[in-house]
């Protein structure tokens, strides 16, 4: 198979990017103590020497503190792009110019680049892996199994991806350990509601310059991302109503006091739609046609499913960019159908994408970190599979955050401690 070169080989004026890059990964550190911490304790006990990490996330400034950290522990690391529109080219070139450090990152490949890429940093034949949506380990199960014997495990960073390991796992398809990252509670409590909620919004406005006040805005879904979403819409005085499949979830939302319906009938009334299933055709063509003049359409799920741009496409009388990064759907009738990002995640992949904040990836990063280091130190202890995270490594992550914020907290006395664990005090 072919694979890609490095981001380095394939960029002019590549000092300039490289320079640039760093600038952005410098404030991203600025901001991330729990990382900071990590790289400390990381370079001083080296726990990834010999070890070979191969990734596939959103190359940009935080995520490449974290790749940073994973080399100064000692590993050699290879990275892509887990999305074609995420990358940011100066900080792929910037970790590009580090001696334990290949990236081959670009945005805005195309397929056939995409997986070019992948198999490039597979080519380095990785211990561990480090994804964010599966792509790496499942190019690996299914055109590289040759490798999986030397790969003592990996980390998963988000909810589709999830969706597919444990699928695979179900079917026993699943052959080294996989850490589920995104079920872990310093992961989906803070990323997932407040990264999502706040990146997916602030992008939105930013790549529209459209307000939140008095529209209605239509969230598909209501998991953590979704409600992240909800939330931060009402604070900013959107009328929020949801669309759910889960009737537990349905039922959750309407006691957050959010309108609950059908996508049938709230594509008759919604402004803006952000859809954040993780699952594919929420919004179609019959959803469309109803759809009222300049509605607004984002994803802030997964992969560009979400919406079926096939069908939209097929209704069109007329496409335009009418702004950056907003496709026009002109239907028949006149009415206009306004997508961002093409469908992919508004807070990654729009011009002005900056993801989550830096705080919010500074947690989940660190719980990647920590994984890593586990899977370095102990992964012999792990079957194949996919694994929770250890309740002790996602409370090491906290305590990290604690202390760098000066915030202290109480603790359970031994008489409590044993109050709570004996079942012979009765009332």
């Amino acid at each position: 198979m072919d694979t890609a070169a490095p981001i380095s080989d394939r960029l002019d004026d590549v000092d300039e990017h490289v320079e640039e890059g760093r600038r952005k990964m410098d404030w991203a550190l600025e901001h991330m103590p729990i990382l900071t911490a990590l790289r400390e304790q990381f370079e001083a006990g080296k726990p990834l020497r010999d070890h070979r990490v191969g990734m596939a996330l959103h190359v940009e400034a935080k995520t490449a503190v974290l790749v940073e950290t994973l080399a100064e522990a000692g590993a050699d690391v290879a990275i892509t792009g887990c999305n074609p529109l995420s990358t940011h080219d100066d900080v792929s070139a910037a970790l590009d110019a580090h001696e334990n450090i290949t990236s081959y990152a670009k945005r805005g490949v195309d397929d056939e680049e995409y997986y070019e890429a992948m198999d490039a940093v597979i080519d380095h034949e990785p211990t561990i892996t480090v994804d964010d949506g599966g792509d790496l380990v499942f190019r690996i199960h299914e055109e590289y199994p040759e490798l999986i014997e030397d790969i003592v495990g990996g980390t998963e960073e988000t909810t589709t991806g999830v969706h597919r390991l444990r699928a695979m796992d179900q079917e026993g398809a699943l052959d080294y350990p996989m850490f589920n990252v995104n079920d872990t509670p310093m992961k989906h409590l803070f990323d997932n509601v407040h990264g999502t909620g706040e990146s997916a919004l602030a992008n939105i406005a930013m790549t529209t310059n459209l307000s939140w006040a008095g529209k209605t805005v239509v969230v598909s879904g209501y998991g953590y991302c979704g409600r992240g979403v909800a939330k931060k819409a009402a604070g900013q005085n959107a009328n929020v109503v949801v669309t759910e499949v889960d009737s537990r979830r349905a039922l959750e939302a309407h006691m957050e006091g959010y309108e609950v319906m059908p996508m049938d009938e709230a594509a008759k009334v919604g402004d803006v739609f952000v859809t954040t299933t993780g699952n594919r055709d929420v919004i179609t063509e019959k959803h469309f046609a109803s759809m009222q003049d300049g509605v607004v359409l984002a994803n802030a799920g997964h992969f560009d499913v979400e919406i079926n741009l096939e069908q939209l496409s097929e209704l069109a009388v007329n496409e335009r960019e009418a702004r950056e990064g907003v496709r026009e759907y002109e239907l028949e009738d006149g009415s206009r159908v306004n997508v961002l990002a093409e469908g992919r995640l508004v807070n990654l992949a729009s011009p002005v994408a900056l993801g989550h904040p830096v705080e919010v990836m500074d947690q989940s990063f660190g719980v990647q970190a920590v994984c890593v280091r586990e899977l370095a130190n102990n992964g012999d202890e792990y079957d194949a599979g996919l694994h929770s995270v250890p309740d002790e490594l996602d409370r090491e992550v906290a305590e990290t955050k604690l202390d760098a914020e000066g915030i202290e907290h109480d603790v359970l006395s031994t008489e409590q401690e044993q109050y709570m664990g004996s079942w012979r005090h009765g009332t």
